[in-house]
């Protein structure tokens, strides 16, 4: 596989960058979309490419999809920058024969505190990442969980790509309460009646589903915070969600 464009939005991440940077180094064209970033993100972004851009903040799917709509290249490989492409992943995409698919999905193994977790659900964590520019858009719909939309099936690479999903409680916290106010933004438009009870039975279920069924104790600690964050997770997508709805305006 030749032609190939990364893609990468950013903002603040200045701990991240570097090593997201370093592992795509060998790609053809490198294009980081900065959304004004107050710390060194952009300066160590130049270390690796002259190809930064720099727009306000519009959500993940409007600035992944204005970066997408950068690329010069066929192929266009997506990446978040608490993202780094392992060697193996390297040497498969350039053995990939570029006329097989339309789009290829990635395994991200992924790290919490540190730790690789192998349970909650996150040992099958697969990603579409990889594909032709001509066949993709950005699902710009969408405040949260944004995607890719590309013509044909998919198939799934082998070798994987590491996901430092966070360093510290702080900050995952802090990630935690950011998407769940877009969640309940983006469903806001639900008809269905958000009640206490079902608030609390939605995040027990959370809770317990990464934790029993998934496995999650066999992770330790780390399993059951995972659990016990997802748990809370649900709770204010469905506690924001219920006081929008509380103040959405009554029609007439």
């Amino acid at each position: 596989m030749k032609n190939i464009s990364v893609i990468i939005i950013a903002k603040n991440e200045e701990k991240n960058i570097r090593g997201c940077l370093e592992s795509v180094r060998w790609a053809d064209e490198i294009i980081v979309v900065d959304a004004f970033s107050s710390d060194a993100t952009v300066e160590i972004a130049k270390e690796f490419t002259s190809h930064i851009y720099q727009k306000d903040w519009e959500g993940f799917a409007n600035q992944k999809a204005y970066a997408l709509g950068l690329a010069n290249n066929k192929w266009v490989l997506s990446l978040d920058a608490d993202e780094q492409i392992s060697p193996q992943l390297k040497k498969e995409i350039l053995a990939l024969n570029d006329e097989e698919r339309s789009a290829f999905e990635i395994l991200r193994e992924n790290y919490f505190l540190g730790k690789k977790i192998t349970t909650c659900g996150w040992d099958k964590d697969y990603q579409l990442r990889l594909f032709r520019k001509e066949k993709t858009k950005v699902t710009v719909d969408k405040l949260v969980h944004e995607g890719f939309l590309v013509e044909g099936e998919p198939k799934k690479l082998y070798a994987p790509m590491y996901h430092y999903t966070t360093a510290s409680l702080e900050k995952m916290i802090g990630k935690i309460n950011y998407y769940s106010s877009l969640h309940a933004e983006q469903n806001i438009v639900s008809k269905k009646k958000i009640t206490g009870l079902s608030i609390l039975l939605h995040g027990v279920s959370a809770f317990l589903r990464p934790y029993i069924s998934l496995r999650g104790y066999k992770d330790g600690m780390h399993g059951l915070l995972i659990s016990f964050l997802n748990g809370l997770t649900t709770i204010l997508n469905y506690a924001k969600l219920w006081e929008l709805q509380r103040n959405k305006p009554r029609e007439n």
